[in-house]
């Protein structure tokens, strides 16, 4: 099968290189709205130039508008995205479905790719963003070769996948460390990656629990049959360690890849070498590594040797030539590459006085294109005997038709008028929800319209509590399981349910539920907001943002230790093993900051911050339409005593932050 090598380019240098090693496609960021705003990127001009060498070429470019983008940032967006159109930009990959929908409605002949920070894991995922527009999904990257058959076998969309480079502790789009520990956050392209300094997880020798190793899947290409895409991470890696990546998938789909090259690829870069352990379901300790000084040197010796890759153009396109030279007549070259035939008209051959032209002779002169991407393939030449063509005009000939297949199509972009959908401000007092990690902490009297405690909590406590469901965000391999839950709940009477993934919602709303959208929706604008039902909105908002979201019944978090990552590779079970945490873990990082670790029946734990979430005294500032309450570690008689405070108003007397709603996210 035929894969898609998908190449990083955090810079024209990186690009090139890239394309030279082989790449049939690259990624890149504009100056703004893309998952890595500290990588070079490209401005307007360099962004057309970089379309046009890689059209040139036969490499398509997709934009990365990879981040949550706020109600100020839609008409900014608006201009970027008719912008890349024009310059030709072959697809969009999109985090935010707001974005998503906008790009969508305004220009119909835009392609969406959905960004792995859609943290789209399950089947149904898949069929959310088909419904959104959505022509190709990236996985999630903690996903096992069965979870990836399985929803290949889901869906006819384009699949990509990660195959090599850094993997985060957390899946993709719920990682709120960076942001709430320092206000730069990943889901808006600046995450100052906290997550690989010294965090403990109860043993003094693994100082680092949550800093993983390089992913690498090359070994394992020829298991991936059914998905279109190899994607290689690094668009803040150096021009070498791109090159070298593309190089090493290359040989891995021709079967030529050897431990030579996997040693210049650990050279360029690793974290004490690679993992495979998602996709092998082999998860644990050995996953785990940081960048030693081992590893730096051992770059220095292969740097330079792999910077001769990309040197020079390389010819990788094939070129058939079709050569006709008849007496009296006009010769013509007919040339096809990169989809599409030309023909080029020269002068009429003269009768050779001594020495005429041959067939053979032609080819050898047809076949040399230079310092260009172009390789002669099949040349057919039609010769009458005894004629003569000046070299030049050869030359000239074979140089105008690749100017004449390197000619890029004019460009016209359909797009509707920028428009703000306009709604009235909310009046009244939010009603208020809460989520509990057990029913054992609901206590008998409380303020709550809706409750949820987990689907996988007795039915009799659903019964007994009025409660709804909170669907795991984790649904790697469980959607079957989940299903099933969801229909005996219904059965039970159970009527709602609070999801923070794409799948469980769609699952959700499928069987009828009365669906609210979790915070792991990552809803940041009024376009996101009303295509979800009852949302929370992302804790990444301020509250003049979140206050300003026009949707219908919108809420926030108003009090609660937030989940901060949410990881398939639980930190203290690698570190100590289950028995000794017993479902009590707890990180520290370098400042003996505690973070509590959750367990769970799916294939998930959650990290918390070390302290809540407290708006509870300021809750005439809060204009949403509900104000929901996230208890995790709490027992019932700290409920009790959260409860209390707010129906007073009173500041809390334990350690507490506002979160982002003052500071907000760079």
């Amino acid at each position: 099968m035929k894969y898609e090598i998908l190449a990083p380019a955090g810079s024209m240098e990186s690009l090139i290189a890239g394309v030279r090693s082989g790449a049939n496609a690259v990624y890149l960021g504009g100056k703004l709205f893309n998952a890595r705003r500290n990588a070079g990127n490209f401005n307007d001009t360099e962004l057309k130039n970089a379309v046009e060498y890689c059209h040139r070429r036969g490499v398509k470019v997709y934009l990365t508008l990879n981040i949550l983008v706020s109600d100020e940032e839609l008409k900014n967006a608006y201009d970027a995205v008719k912008y890349a159109l024009s310059a030709g930009i072959d697809a969009f990959i999109v985090q935010d479905i707001g974005l998503a929908k906008m790009i969508r409605t305004h220009f119909p002949q835009a392609r969406l790719h959905g960004s792995t920070q859609m943290s789209i894991m399950s089947p149904s995922g898949v069929k959310v963003a088909e419904k959104l527009g959505f022509s190709r999904i990236v996985l999630a990257r903690e996903m096992s070769l069965d979870e990836i058959k399985e929803i290949k076998n889901s869906t006819d969309l384009e699949l990509e996948l990660f195959v090599h480079g850094a993997l985060c502790m957390s899946v993709s789009g719920q990682c709120y460390l960076s942001s709430m520990l320092g206000s730069r956050s990943g889901n808006r392209g600046l995450c100052a990656q906290p997550c690989r300094l010294p965090f403990t997880a109860g043993n003094k020798e693994n100082e680092f629990a949550l800093s993983l190793k390089d992913l690498s899947l090359i070994e394992h290409l020829n298991e991936l049959e059914g998905i279109t895409s190899l994607k290689i991470e690094g668009r803040m890696k150096r021009p070498e360690y791109v090159s070298a990546s593309v190089t090493a998938v290359k040989k891995a789909i021709n079967g030529a890849y050897t431990s030579s090259d996997e040693f210049t690829l650990r050279s360029v870069f690793s974290r004490s070498g690679f993992t495979d352990g998602y996709f092998t379901s082999k998860l644990g300790r050995d996953m785990f590594g940081t960048r030693q000084k081992e590893d730096v040197v051992a770059a220095n010796d292969v740097l330079k040797n792999v910077s001769r890759n990309y040197d020079n153009e390389k010819p990788l396109l094939p070129i058939d030539i079709h050569f006709t030279c008849k007496e009296n007549t006009p010769c013509t070259l007919t040339a096809t590459a990169l989809g599409k035939t030309v023909t080029v008209t020269g002068e009429a051959p003269e009768k050779a006085m001594n020495k005429p032209m041959t067939a053979e002779s032609l080819r050898q002169r047809l076949s040399k294109f230079g310092a260009t991407q172009f390789f002669a393939n099949n040349i057919k030449i039609n010769l009458d005997d005894g004629l003569i063509l000046p070299v030049s005009k050869i030359n000239e000939l074979r140089r105008r038709t690749v100017e004449k297949i390197e000619e890029l199509p004019k460009i016209s972009v359909k797009a509707k008028p920028f428009e703000i959908q306009n709604y009235p401000p909310k009046k009244g007092t939010p009603y208020l929800t809460a989520s509990f990690k057990s029913a054992e902490q609901i206590p008998d009297k409380h303020p709550f319209s809706h409750i949820f405690i987990p689907l996988d909590s007795d039915i009799e406590c659903f019964i007994n509590n009025r409660a709804g469901a909170v669907l795991p965000r984790g649904m790697f391999g469980m959607e079957k399981e989940i299903r099933e839950r969801l229909e005996r709940l219904k059965k039970a009477g159970v009527k709602k349910a609070l999801c923070g993934n794409l799948g469980s919602y769609y699952l959700a709303k499928k069987l009828g539920f009365e669906v609210f959208g979790d915070f792991g929706l990552n809803i940041y604008n009024s376009e996101s907001a009303r295509q979800i039902d009852n949302p929370i909105l992302s804790f990444e908002l301020t509250l003049a943002q979140a206050n300003k979201i026009t949707a219908n019944n919108t809420g926030i978090i108003v009090y609660g230790r937030i989940p901060l990552m949410l990881t398939r590779n639980c930190p203290v079970k690698s570190s100590i093993g289950c028995y000794k945490c017993g479902k009590k873990g707890i990180l520290t990082d370098r400042k003996g900051y505690k973070f509590p670790v959750i367990c769970s029946d799916y294939p998930c734990v959650e990290i918390l911050n070390s302290v809540p979430i407290y708006m509870l005294d300021r809750m005439n500032e809060i204009k949403t339409d509900f104000a929901h309450f996230y208890f995790s570690t709490e027992s019932q008689s700290e409920v009790e005593k959260i409860i209390h405070m707010y129906e007073n108003g009173e500041k809390p007397d334990f350690k507490f932050t506002r979160g982002l709603y003052q500071r907000g996210t760079l």
